[in-house]
């Protein structure tokens, strides 16, 4: 027998350690897959995020190739020729 199940049947509380360890209780997608409705919403979540990180990023890169870049010689934009 376990430790955990005999402290439950002792009526024990659960080790804090056990304490600390949060259970997915919510339904899978499909019964066979490993992923539960949890885990997709916080892929959703997550990739919502790093579109917006990389959208920031491609922002700041075109203000330095459009503005930063001549402005200090670094190089001339084709339609200023």
């Amino acid at each position: 027998m376990g430790e955990a199940k005999r402290r439950k049947d002792l009526g024990l509380k659960p080790k804090k350690s056990d304490l600390n360890k949060i259970v997915d209780n919510s339904p899978r997608l499909i019964n066979w897959l490993p992923i539960t409705e949890k885990q997709k919403d916080k892929f959703i979540q997550l990739s919502i995020k790093t579109s917006w990180v990389g959208i920031g990023l491609l922002v700041f890169l075109w203000i330095i190739v459009r503005f930063i870049g001549p402005s200090l010689g670094w190089w001339t934009p084709a339609d200023s020729l």
